[in-house]
This record gives structure tokens, C-alpha cells and sequence, in this order.
């Protein structure tokens, strides 16, 4: 891996060179093809930035991060970067979609040598309000706002139900009892 680091208006510390190139290191393992990394470090008052692009062929991944310490800037551009490099290798060996549908059986899958992948993180969490309605009204919901399910507490049965569209067009009901 070939690696560029740039300073804007901040001189260059050797540390922060050699941080750089260890955190990269650890992106081989899911990179097949010798890669250039261009990696851009600026300060500004009190905000550092990170931002890092890996290209090769047909590959050009970037990940910026704005943090209070450069280390820390380093270190989220460079983890934003490895989930990109996981998705695409998934999409790749097509993991999800091809196994699934052929009937094979389904791999955890694994890093190097076996050792498993460390597990998935949450990276959003949000908070609904239940609206009372009924299924129609949920079904409403869908067609009008194009979301992919709706969350809602049955009107009739106070229970909480989700209804979802399926993958033929019509639609499926999870009714939560208590």
C-alpha cells in the first residue's frame, strides 16, 4: 500500500505519519489489489480533519472525519472506510443474496484464518411514537409516505402491530401480543 499524507496549516508530525500507516495496515486483509492511499490532515482552530482515499482499480473509497483530536479524526475516517470495504467484499462474493437463494448453507462469515469478525454494531437508533390506527390506515401510511413498514398500536386491539411489503407486492401483518 502506497501512502500520501498531507499537512494543511499544521506542520507534520512524525507520529501522526506512522499512526496513519498502522491504522491502514489493518484495511489489508480486505483489499486483493495494491492501493494508493492520499491522506489529508488539517487543522482549523480546534477541529481537526481526517480525510483519507483509498483508488485502485476500479476501487475509490474516501471517509472524512472532523474530530477535537487528530487521533481520534484518524481513527473514525479510518473505521468509515473499513465498513465500506466490508460491504463491498460482501456485495463481491455476493454473501447475502446468492447463498441464500441457491439453498446453500449460509457461513458465518470469517476473517482470515477463521478467527470470527468482531459483531455488528448499531449505527442508528430511533425512538417512535405508536399512533393508534387501524390496518387500513397503516396500509394508507405505507402507499402515501413509500416507507418500507410501519410501527403502530392496533386500534381496535391496543396490541402493537408492523406491517411490512413483501418482495411479490402484497402485504404482511406481525401482530405483538403481550
Amino acid at each position: 500500500m502506497k501512502i500520501s499524507v498531507t499537512f494543511r496549516n499544521t506542520e507534520g508530525e512524525n507520529w501522526q505519519k506512522e499512526y496513519v500507516a498502522e491504522r491502514l495496515d489493518k484495511l489489508k486483509k480486505y483489499i486483493d489489489n495494491p492501493v494508493d492511499a492520499r491522506v489529508i490532515l488539517s487543522v482549523e482552530k480546534f477541529r481537526s480533519t481526517a480525510e483519507i482515499n483509498l483508488m485502485s482499480n476500479g476501487l475509490n473509497i474516501n471517509g472524512k472525519e472532523e474530530e477535537k483530536e487528530m487521533a481520534l479524526a484518524i481513527d473514525n475516517a479510518i473505521e468509515k472506510i473499513e465498513r465500506q470495504l466490508k460491504k463491498r467484499k460482501e456485495k463481491i462474493r455476493g454473501f447475502k443474496n446468492n447463498n441464500a437463494r441457491s439453498g446453500e448453507p449460509v457461513s458465518e462469515p470469517q476473517g482470515e484464518e477463521g478467527e470470527e469478525l468482531p459483531e455488528t454494531k448499531v449505527v442508528e437508533t430511533r425512538k417512535i411514537v405508536l399512533k393508534p390506527m387501524s390496518i387500513d390506515d397503516a396500509v394508507m401510511e405505507m402507499e402515501t409516505t413509500k416507507n418500507r413498514f410501519v410501527i403502530y398500536r392496533d386500534s381496535s386491539t391496543e396490541n402493537v402491530n408492523v406491517i411490512y411489503r413483501r418482495e411479490d407486492g402484497a402485504f404482511a401483518l406481525l401482530e405483538i401480543s403481550h
